[in-house]
This record gives structure tokens, C-alpha cells and sequence, in this order.
């Protein structure tokens, strides 16, 4: 990298290092080298980001119209493409992605959200009720207050501004804690937020760990009025008990473990091409990822011949090098913890591709991508979210078979349905017990329709008006006519 990277928090519209001088390092997963220092916010830093951003909210911030803020917000996603360059490095050191990735898609799909925001605020409404001549009621939209963001470290700065964009185009202040291993696009975004004339207290950035740290202390600090926190199930259980003490509204986008249904008459030359980007783009690190792949029967064989053959395809290697289609996990200790489910799988199945670091990759945290095949429904490797590069194919052989196994697990984030027989399709989608369903498709977004997961894949939704009615508050006012 040459220059190292120095993460400082960022406090009512200065950058500032941690009142307890702690600090830990940011290791590059592709080479494991030092990136750089990150300070680590102590709960004294969290409190006066709180109080930062609750004065912001009394201040000129507060004042503003909505077309004064919404034109700041839509100017955040000018800047951020305009260094677009210097966004996509950063995120491919931070988090080992190919380059490509982070150009084509993290940084753009950051911009988009505060463009999208921004001009989505023009149309929304409140409700309106008349009475017969008696009475009239109405409803008043206005932000919830101060809100804690904290996020995840697989796609560091898409989802940090999928949830700030809304929260901010609402008129709220923010407190946010990015994932300890990314922290770079988050510090840039500080930066970006400043330069485009946000007020100082708007929005603020502590660094830190979950327990006993800056996640910790925004879940439990009584002045913050909501969290929206997208990441592994457990820390969402860890989150909601903290924020139980003073009632906080709480949005969870938490696990997932999707099912890929793939019936004989789908079109296998778009779903080979899809299920290689569902479940190896990004190494695997999605939590949409289609990591559980059933096959109907009389295709099965061919569907798996196909796939082995288009995933020997994938070049595993540097982020930076263009020809990379799969790039470095995102530490030491969850490559560990992926290599432990294949330990699995070669226990109770049988790997048929992958399963083994990189030869060729001396440095870093490597893995190939992986398919497993031949493994019992019960198994953990198809029971629970691996989040790396690891599939498992299994053949079904009715429809009424294959949704209940799709279900039968503990997530229900979101499922993609391969099929040329239109009423099947939908039959299915309403049948499968997730938040979204993609048919003869995958990843497919339209910013105004409801994201979010069932059972243990979250709470609530985000999306249009689903951002908007988590990050505002309604008062009903009633006139007597």
C-alpha cells in the first residue's frame, strides 16, 4: 500500500483520537500486512458523539427544510463518485474483494443510495382522514432522533450508507460504528460528509469492537433512539437485550442461509451464470448468498458437471488484479472458521471441488471456492450460515419436498426460484418462509421495495417507505370542525 491509513473517530465534525489512547491495527486479509492504526472509541468518545448529535438535532440541522437537507444528502453521492477511485482502493484493502467489485458495485451502489434518498424524500406523505363535516385528523412526519448505526465488514460501505442516506433525508443525526476490520471507506465517508456541508454533530463515526466497546456503548446509551444493525444473528440477540433497557426502536438485517430451487425446465445456461455469482462473488461473504443448492432430479448431474465446470473458471487472487474473481477472505480467524465447516462437509459428504487454500497464494486468507455434494439434510455445513466460499448441491424430486426442506431452518432471509412454468413459481415464492424472493434471478434491487428477513434473519424492514417509517416518528393531530 506505500502510506499507511490512520482511522481516527470523527466527533462533532472533527477528527479526533480516542480518549483512552487505545488503538489496534487494520491488517490487509490479501497480504497480511499493517494498513494502518484504528483508534478505538472509549464510552466517554461514544457519549460525546451522542450529545453531538443530539445538539445537531436542536441546531441548524433541525432548522433546515427538506430541500435545503435533501439537496446536502444528494451532494454526499456527488462527492463519493467523484472519488470513487480512492473509495474502491480503500474498500478492496479493507475488506480483500476484487477491485472490479468494489468499482463496479459497493461504491456506485453507496452514491445511488444518497441520490435515491434524496430524491425519494420529494414524495412522501402522510396520512390525511375527514370525518363527514366533524372532524379531521391528520399525521406529522418528523425524525426519530439520534441513531445508531452499526455495521457490517462485507460490504462496509454499501450498507453504512444504505441505512445512513434514509436516517439523514429524514432529518435525524447519527451515531455510527463500522466493523473493526473495515474501517477506511467509513473514516473517507467522514470526510466526504464534512465537505459537502453537513453541519458539524450530524453525523458521527466511532471506531471500535461489539462487547465492552463502541458497539456496546451505543446500544445501551439512553440518549440514542434507535439501531439499525445488519450482522450475524448472535450479536443481534447481544444488541437487543442493551437496547431493552430504554425501549430503543431496533431494524435487524441478520443472517441467512438461502435456499437456490432449481426445477428441470429452468433455463441452466442463466441459472449456471447466476448461482456462480450467488454463491462465490464476494467470496461468499453475502448474506444473500445461495449457499444451499437443490437441483431437481432428472437435471441434477448435468446442473453439477456444469457448475464444477464453470467454477474451475474462477481465478482466485490478488484484489487488485483484474482477471481476480475471487479475492481474500476477510481475517485469519473466519477463514479458520470456514475451513472448520469443510472439515465438516469431507466428514458427512463429499467435496467435489475446492476445499483447500490456494497454492499459489503464499499470503493472505485464501480459500478456493467449494462444492459439496452428497451430504445429509441435518448437517451443519446446510443448517447454518457459512459466509465464505462453500456450496452444497442436493438433488429434490417434488415440489412439496423441496419447500419444506428450503424451510427448514432458522433463517429466512431471502430464496431464488429457477423455472419456466409461470404458475409454479409464484405458487412457490408464497410458499417459502423468507423476506424476499427472486424468480429466475438473483440480487435484483429496486431501492423502494421491502428488504429485511423472517425467523432468525431479523426485524423489521428497510427500503423505501420502510426506511422512512423506521426513521421517523408520526403525531396525529385531530381538529374538531
Amino acid at each position: 500500500m506505500g502510506e499507511t491509513f490512520h482511522a481516527r473517530l470523527f466527533i462533532n465534525g472533527e477528527f479526533v483520537e480516542s480518549s483512552s489512547g487505545k488503538r489496534f491495527k487494520n491488517i490487509n486479509p490479501a497480504t497480511e500486512e499493517e494498513l494502518g492504526w484504528v483508534e478505538e472509541a472509549s464510552k466517554e468518545d461514544v457519549d460525546r458523539a451522542v450529545k453531538a448529535a443530539r445538539k445537531a438535532l436542536q441546531g441548524p440541522w433541525g432548522k433546515m427544510s427538506i430541500r435545503e437537507r435533501i439537496q446536502l444528502v444528494r451532494k454526499v453521492g456527488d462527492l463519493i463518485l467523484e472519488r470513487l477511485d480512492e473509495f474502491a482502493r480503500l474498500e478492496t484493502l479493507d475488506t480483500g474483494k476484487p477491485l472490479s467489485l468494489s468499482k463496479q458495485l459497493d461504491i456506485p451502489r453507496a452514491a445511488y443510495n444518497f441520490h435515491f434518498f434524496a430524491d425519494y424524500l420529494h414524495s412522501v406523505g402522510t396520512e390525511a382522514y375527514q370525518m363527514d363535516q366533524t372532524q379531521l385528523h391528520y399525521a406529522i412526519r418528523r425524525p426519530v432522533g439520534v441513531v445508531g448505526l452499526i455495521n457490517p465488514w462485507n460490504l462496509p460501505l454499501l450498507l453504512l450508507t444504505w441505512k445512513m442516506a434514509p436516517a439523514l433525508a429524514m432529518g435525524n443525526t447519527v451515531v455510527a460504528k463500522p466493523a473493526e476490520l473495515t474501517p477506511m471507506t467509513a473514516t473517507l465517508l467522514a470526510e466526504v460528509i464534512r465537505d459537502a456541508g453537513i453541519p458539524d454533530g450530524v453525523v458521527n463515526v466511532v471506531h471500535g469492537f461489539g462487547p465492552n466497546s463502541a458497539g456496546a456503548f451505543i446500544a445501551e446509551h439512553p440518549g440514542v433512539n434507535a439501531i439499525s444493525f445488519t450482522g450475524e444473528t448472535t450479536t443481534g440477540r447481544t444488541i437487543m437485550a442493551a437496547a431493552s433497557r430504554n425501549l430503543k426502536r431496533l431494524s435487524f438485517e441478520l443472517g441467512g442461509k438461502n435456499p437456490n430451487i432449481i426445477f428441470a425446465d429452468a433455463d441452466l445456461d442463466e441459472v449456471i451464470e447466476t448461482t456462480i455469482q450467488s454463491s462465490f462473488s464476494n467470496q461468499g461473504e453475502v448474506c444473500l448468498a445461495g449457499s444451499r443448492i437443490y437441483v431437481e432430479r432428472p437435471i441434477y448431474e448435468t446442473f453439477l458437471d456444469r457448475l464444477i465446470k464453470r467454477t474451475k473458471e474462477l481465478v482466485v487472487g490478488d484484489p487488485f488484479d483484474p482477471k481476480t474473481n475471487v479475492g481474500a477472505l476477510i481475517s485469519k480467524e473466519h477463514l479458520e472458521r470456514v475451513k472448520g465447516y469443510i472439515d465438516i462437509a469431507r466428514a458427512e459428504g463429499r467435496i467435489v471441488l475446492g476445499g483447500n487454500e490456494p497454492e499459489h497464494m503464499t499470503r493472505g486468507y485464501y480459500l478456493e471456492p467449494t462444492i459439496v455434494v452428497e451430504v445429509a439434510e441435518q448437517c451443519r455445513v446446510v443448517k447454518e450460515e457459512v459466509f465464505g466460499p462453500v456450496v452444497t448441491v442436493l438433488p429434490f424430486d417434488t415440489e412439496e419436498e423441496v419447500i419444506e426442506r428450503a424451510n427448514d431452518v432458522e433463517y429466512g432471509l431471502s430464496a431464488s426460484v429457477w423455472t419456466s412454468n409461470l404458475k409454479r413459481a409464484h405458487r412457490v415464492a408464497q410458499k417459502l418462509e423468507v423476506g424476499m424472493v427472486w424468480i429466475n434471478t438473483w440480487f435484483l434491487r429496486d431501492l423502494r421495495t421491502p428488504f429485511g428477513g423472517m425467523k432468525q434473519s431479523g426485524i423489521g424492514r428497510e427500503g423505501g417507505m420502510h426506511s422512512v417509517e423506521f426513521y421517523s416518528e408520526l403525531t396525529n393531530v385531530t381538529v374538531k370542525l
